[in-house]
């Protein structure tokens, strides 16, 4: 089984990115880590489609947390706005941390999508923003939690994944129970920026 970086994932090694920052790694060390991991006989965790699953690294790295529980001392540094996370997809209302300093990561989350999925997603778009890496999956992006668990996806997501590729999620329906499950998470929590 092999796994590569998508082009969208590099986003998380560029200091301008807004969510997980991966520091003390380059994306090729990543990419060795993860397959290293693989090669021991590490066992991808399912995701919300059969297209997508997750591979949980420990972290040795300073990356860092990337979402923190809202409490009465932090709420203050909570901001929102509407964003997009590339320019051909509708912005989303969003809600984050400025200002808080987040603990060190335990665990780097790696979400991968398979390559035919990848492909699908490609589809009519022009060979130079098509990004399907040569490999069995791709990391499509990476989250740093505190436990080997995923953090629930943001309902923002959930919905842009519903209106399908042409803007910009995967074309998964919506699941109301998950979509509760996410708003009963994302409700108490927010990303650190």
């Amino acid at each position: 089984m092999s796994v590569a970086i998508t082009k969208f994932a590099g986003r998380h090694f560029t200091s301008s990115f807004k969510g997980t920052k991966v520091l003390g790694l380059t994306e090729a060390e990543l990419v060795d880590l993860a397959d290293k991991v693989i090669a021991e006989g590490a066992v991808l965790v399912d995701g919300y489609a059969p297209f997508c699953k997750h591979l949980f690294l420990r972290n040795a790295s300073p990356t860092k947390a990337g979402v923190a529980c809202i409490t009465p001392e932090n709420q203050h540094l909570l901001r929102s706005g509407y964003e997009a996370r590339r320019p051909e997809e509708l912005p989303v209302l969003q809600r984050w941390f400025e200002g808080l300093e987040a603990p060190r990561a335990e665990y780097l989350d790696l979400i991968l999508y398979s390559k035919e999925q990848l492909e699908k997603e490609a589809e009519g778009k022009p060979e130079a923003d098509r990004d399907v890496p040569d490999a069995d999956w791709g990391i499509v992006a990476i989250n740093a939690e505190l436990r080997p668990e995923e953090s629930p996806m943001p309902p923002a997501t959930m919905v842009r994944n519903a209106l399908g590729v042409e803007e910009g999620g995967s074309g998964v329906t919506l699941d109301r129970d998950a979509y509760m499950r996410s708003v009963e998470f994302w409700r108490d929590h927010a990303v650190i920026r």
